[in-house]
């Protein structure tokens, strides 16, 4: 072609359709044949661009002596972006140029090699802002295809002002494993200097899934081992610990043991060290306190027994006097006055019966004191029982020849039932009945009360009389103790044995002209239970 087109009066138009099939054949996207002075010959891309003049002719004798370029090609349909090289063929004087490119799209992306994890991408920039086409890999997976290529924008704004390679991480979503890191590298067109335009922008991904699954494996292996040493530092450190707390546990033990009455408590001792000598020491001083319970135990046995010897015949020493002393009458009136000795022997016959039920009196409540029955708990209503007190004392508070005593019932409707000995009780609460009837000698006022508090049962026996002094309430339910003339000081003693037997306490609240109050608290069933609980 380019022989014939060299002599005169040459015609190009044989050569129309020469461009497209030469394309064809080289594989190429974009292929002109362009004569000396501009012309196109022929045009593979364009066929109806023959005869027109080439845009760039003048720059083709430069082109002809470069490497390839890129380049925008305007098309029928539109503009395409290519690589493309000039090269000249030169006969005779009128030289013809092969102006020859591919195009950078799909096809082009998917015949770089890349490694796995990492893809190609190119921008092709048609205006101020990040607005051209992104051209990607068709064989890249799907996910990768419909991310939002504005995540891209700032990358691409960057290269595109400074027409430098820059480099950015990319958060496609929450997910660390999505991340990519991007290389970005403008592709320049023709030109010198800073003039050239930027045509296109490569975009070169790097997943960053490796290295993020690798850290978490890093992560969870660290994670592991570090697990591992605490679990082992843990185990070690509590075996450790247990050498040395073992013992110091077993001493606290036994201390508890020996808190709760447990003299017998021992601990081993299990080397010659301190916690060793401790653990000997406390043995030593266990046995050592064994011995001196006993002894204090026998002491105190003798005492209570001299005691009760001592208040015995106190109180038997009583009624013996005038027992001695109406014998001694009767004899006498038998000597001296044979005929009034009848009268004198009625007389003395009442005083001796009168002394010796006082004795009986006395050796009962020595002999009910001492001989105290366990509880036999059944349910019951405690209002029942204080009623029964009242009418039992009633025609006593009301009787000819002594100050009318009033009383006052109080009694809580709503009062649950608990499990109690109704026997003992009636017992405890007629004690504290009678000792408020001998407190007010001048008449008053007694009060019977029952009422619920935090799961306890209150019963109130509360009189008008004169009141007890700070030190009689504080020695009042000691055995023995009494502050009346002819009484044994048991009664109260009695009932306090009663109320500890059911799990009470019994308190007492009075002073001096303000009468006095014996408060019981018996426990309720929810608080019975929890304590038959706490003692299985």
């Amino acid at each position: 072609m380019a022989v014939k087109l060299s002599r005169p009066q040459a015609d190009a138009g044989p050569y129309f359709e020469l461009a497209r099939t030469t394309a064809e054949n080289s594989r190429l996207d974009f292929l002109e044949f362009v004569e000396s002075d501009g012309t196109i010959i022929s045009s593979a891309q364009w066929p109806a661009k023959f005869g027109y003049p080439e845009g760039a002719a003048g720059s083709l004798a430069a082109s002809a002596d470069q490497g390839a370029f890129l380049k925008q090609e305007d098309l029928q349909d539109g503009t395409a972006l290519g690589l493309f090289a000039v090269r000249v063929t030169r006969v005779g004087e009128r030289p013809v140029y092969v102006i020859g490119g591919r195009r950078l799209d799909r096809s082009f992306l998917s015949g770089i090699d890349m490694p796995v994890g990492m893809r190609v991408l190119l921008y092709q920039n048609q205006g101020q802002r990040f607005a051209g086409e992104l051209v990607v890999d068709p064989s890249a997976p799907a996910m990768e295809k419909v991310r939002p290529a504005a995540r891209l924008e700032p990358l691409v704004d960057s290269v595109r002002q400074s027409k430098e390679e820059a480099t950015s991480l990319v958060h496609w979503s929450g997910e660390t494993s999505e991340d990519e890191v991007f290389h970005a590298i403008p592709l320049l067109g023709a030109g010198l200097g800073k003039d050239r335009p930027v045509l296109a922008i490569l975009l070169i991904g790097n997943s960053r899934r490796g290295y993020v699954e690798l850290m978490r494996r890093i992560r969870s292996a660290a994670l592991m081992v570090g697990g591992g040493g605490i679990l082992l530092a843990i185990l070690l450190s509590s075996w450790a610990a247990a050498r040395v707390t073992r013992p110091v546990e077993q001493l606290a033990h036994a201390a508890q043991e020996v808190a709760a009455g447990n003299w017998n408590a021992r601990v081993d001792v299990l080397g010659d060290d301190e916690l060793g000598q401790l653990a000997d020491s406390f043995n030593r001083m266990t046995t050592e306190l064994l011995g001196q319970k006993e002894r204090l135990m026998q002491a105190e046995r003798v005492a209570a027994w001299r005691e009760l010897a001592r208040r015995l015949a106190h109180e038997l020493k009583n009624p013996l006097f005038p027992l001695q002393l109406t014998v001694e009458n009767l004899v006498r009136a038998r000597q001296q006055n044979p005929e009034q000795f009848e009268e004198v022997f009625r007389e003395s016959s009442r005083t001796l019966l009168a002394e010796i039920a006082n004795l009986k009196g006395i050796i009962g409540k020595f002999s009910e004191f001492s001989t105290m029955p366990q509880p036999q708990l059944r349910r019951l209503q405690i209002n029942e029982v204080i009623r029964g007190v009242a009418q039992l004392f009633q025609a006593q508070m009301e009787g000819p020849g002594r100050a009318k005593i009033s009383y006052e019932l109080q009694l809580d409707p709503h009062l649950e039932p608990i499990s109690a000995d109704a026997e003992l009780l009636h017992r405890a609460v007629s004690n504290l009945v009678l000792n408020a009837i001998d407190a007010m000698p001048q008449g008053g006022t007694m009060t019977l009360r029952t009422r619920p508090d935090n799961g306890k049962v209150m019963i109130e026996v509360a009189d008008t009389g004169a009141g007890l002094t700070p030190e009689e309430c504080e020695q009042i339910f000691t055995p023995y103790y009494t502050s009346k003339e002819h009484g044994t000081g048991l009664g109260l003693a009695i009932v306090q044995s009663v109320v500890s037997d059911h799990g009470g306490r019994i308190r007492v609240q009075s002073a001096q002209g303000r009468g006095t109050t014996f408060v019981i608290e018996l426990p309720g069933d929810s608080i019975q239970r929890r304590l038959l609980v706490e003692h299985c």
